[in-house]
C-alpha cells in the first residue's frame, strides 16, 4: 500500500518555484525574513503580503494555492505567486492560521 501526499508534494513545487523566481525578482525579495515568503492577493489590484513558510503546510492555505495555480500556473509574468482570492478573505484566513 502507497502512502500518498500530494499536497506536500505541491507546497515542494511552490518553495522550488519561490526560490526560482527569487531570482528574477530579487529586489522585492531583499525585505523578505528568512522563513517567510511573499504572495501578492487580489483579483484586480494585487497587494504584496509576507506570510510565514509554515503557512504551506496547512490546508486551506494549500487550497488556495491550489486555485492560484489552476488560474495561473507557476510562471506568473509577476515573477511571484499570486493568490486570486478577495484580499479581506486571505486577511480572514491568514489571521485565523496565525493562531495556531
Amino acid at each position: 500500500m502507497a502512502i500518498r501526499m500530494p499536497r506536500i508534494i505541491h507546497a515542494k513545487q511552490i518553495l522550488r518555484w519561490s526560490s526560482s523566481a527569487a531570482s528574477k525578482a530579487l529586489s522585492t525579495t531583499v525585505d523578505v525574513p528568512k522563513g517567510y515568503f511573499t504572495v501578492y492577493v487580489g483579483e484586480s489590484e494585487n497587494k504584496r503580503f509576507v506570510v510565514p513558510i509554515s503557512y504551506l503546510n496547512q490546508p486551506s492555505f494549500q487550497d488556495l494555492l491550489s486555485q492560484a495555480e489552476e488560474e495561473f500556473g507557476f510562471d506568473h509574468p509577476m515573477g511571484s505567486l499570486t493568490i486570486p482570492c478577495r484580499e479581506d478573505i486571505f486577511i480572514d484566513l491568514t489571521s485565523q492560521l496565525g493562531g495556531l
